[in-house]
Order: structure tokens, then sequence, then C-alpha cells
């Protein structure tokens, strides 16, 4: 295994870590942010406010992508086997 393909490997493992978690933290991003705008309007300076929602919205968003993370990370362990039956 010569270093051109070390290199696409280690590029295609990041584009999977990216894949499975760009959708839950882009999720809890907006609902920090629209927390965060209520807290500031309102006034109420609650720090554990804004934990339960963001993780009843990362939770839903997991079960929505979670056919997607599936089949993303089938398709890298197919290329993963792919490249260790053919040396």
């Amino acid at each position: 295994m010569g270093a051109t393909e070390i290199a696409d490997l280690a590029k295609a493992s990041l584009i999977l870590v990216f894949t499975i978690s760009a959708p839950m933290l882009i999720v809890s991003l907006v609902v920090g942010v629209v927390i965060g705008l209520l807290q500031a309007l309102t006034q109420v300076q609650e720090m554990t406010l804004t934990f339960v929602p963001k993780l009843i919205a990362m939770g839903i968003a997991f079960l929505f992508c979670l056919p997607m993370i599936g089949h993303a990370m089938s398709n890298f362990m197919q290329s993963i086997a792919g490249a260790i039956v053919s040396g």
C-alpha cells in the first residue's frame, strides 16, 4: 500500500466522519442559536435550558439521518474490504 492509497483512505475516512456528524452538529447549532435568541429576548439566563432541547433535537435528527449514516458506513466498509482483498 503506497502513500497515495493511504492518503485517499484518510481523505475518505474524514469525509465519512463529516458526513456522519454534520447533521447532528448543524441541528445542535441551529437549536442553540434559537434558544440563545429566546433567552436574550426574554432575559431568562438559565444555563440548563439549552441542554434538553438540544438533546431532543439531536436525537430526532439522528433518527432521521440513521439510514444515510448506515449507507455511508456500509459503502466505506465495502471499499475498505475491497482494498483488503486486493492487497
